[in-house]
């Protein structure tokens, strides 16, 4: 886990900073489990009872939670961004679909671009560390979890970008996507011909973030997003067909 020991000032003040900047820059995440209470104690190089204090006032701000006979985790920090009534209707009208993957084309580009640019050595590691996941994936033809991988792809270059309030944001729109408000992302992943080209278009944006190629990469985002958005409507299209396909059968059925 990513503790350090803690230096002067009260203890639990400390401690307390500490973890308000892990979660901040996203290290530690939401519904993620501390470890026990001795062990993250030696880890800060902090007594227990001042680890004590410093769970308690994270616990008032809303950033911690204990879960009886379980332990300490970060809370749900991201909320909701949306109303119920308004998750709704994202789930209920193709338009919202189709905003959401043009703020996403246009957001995740700006964090490509800055990943290329600012993102660290180890970055840019970890970014071709799912990307290799992801061939292995590929390779046993696993769609549930190039899915996955897919996200945690897209994910690790928005954090790569080294911008907080980027990160949660895109964050919050990426659970929305995960509960399948916008659309089902497993679909795409079990037609090979789709997965074919996904996966080169991910090894496109990797190759230009690990060149540090900003404005490659970035394009590269776009050009995926712009595929996931034709992929799309093609699926809503063949939906609509069969539909009215199925309804013609019907009818023609019934006049047998």
């Amino acid at each position: 886990m990513p503790f350090q020991k803690v230096q002067s000032e009260k203890l639990s003040t400390s401690v307390v900073r500490q973890i308000e900047q892990l979660i901040l820059r996203g290290i530690l995440r939401p519904g993620e489990r501390l470890p026990a209470e001795r062990d993250l104690a030696e880890r800060l190089g902090v007594s227990r009872p001042s680890l004590r204090d410093a769970v308690a006032e994270l616990q008032c701000e809303g950033l911690l939670t204990t879960r009886a006979g379980s332990g300490i985790y970060v809370a749900e920090v991201l909320g909701n961004a949306f109303s119920p009534a308004l998750t709704r209707l994202f789930a209920s009208h193709d338009e919202a679909m189709f905003d959401y993957l043009s703020f996403r084309r246009d957001m995740e580009g700006l964090a490509a671009e800055r990943a290329a640019r600012l993102g660290s050595e180890s970055d840019l590691k970890v970014i071709q560390a799912i990307f290799d996941k992801m061939v292995e994936a590929h390779k046993r033809s696993k769609g549930d979890e190039e899915a996955r991988l897919d996200a945690e792809f897209h994910m690790a270059i928005i954090e790569a970008s080294h911008n907080v309030v980027m990160l949660h944001m895109l964050r919050s729109m990426f659970d929305l996507l995960r509960q399948g408000v916008f659309y089902n992302r497993q679909i795409m992943f079990h037609q090979r011909t789709t997965r074919e080209a996904i996966l080169d278009q991910h090894r496109v944006i990797n190759n230009a973030l690990q060149e540090r190629d900003p404005a490659g990469a970035r394009a590269a985002v776009e050009a995926h997003l712009s595929y996931v958005e034709i992929c799309l409507a093609d699926q809503k299209k063949a939906e609509k067909n069969e539909a009215i396909a199925r309804q013609r059968l019907e009818h023609e059925n019934a006049r047998l």
